[in-house]
């Protein structure tokens, strides 16, 4: 294989990883409820830092009945909320 050919090949693979990275870089919250349930129906809270795969604080809740949502960390309660967790 000459020189010219490998260069190419290289560049392929090297653009074809960048894409592939840059696909995986999305959030677990896509959309955000603005207010917090009862108490009594929340089963976990998970608090996902930002990371280089997502720039953003993610709080996603899971009630009891499985279903799973997430909280705006920008909210004046859910700040609060984390204050009581920490």
């Amino acid at each position: 294989m000459s020189g010219i050919m490998k260069v190419f090949l290289l560049i392929a693979v090297m653009f074809c990883i960048s894409e592939a990275q840059l696909f995986g870089q999305q959030c677990l919250c896509q959309r955000l409820k603005n207010r917090i349930i009862s108490k009594a129906e929340i089963k976990e809270i998970q608090v996902y830092k930002a990371t280089i795969f997502c720039a953003k604080v993610e709080i996603v809740v899971t009630q009891k009945n499985g279903f799973r949502y997430c909280l705006n960390p920008e909210l004046a309660p859910v700040k609060k909320l984390m204050e009581i967790m920490a």
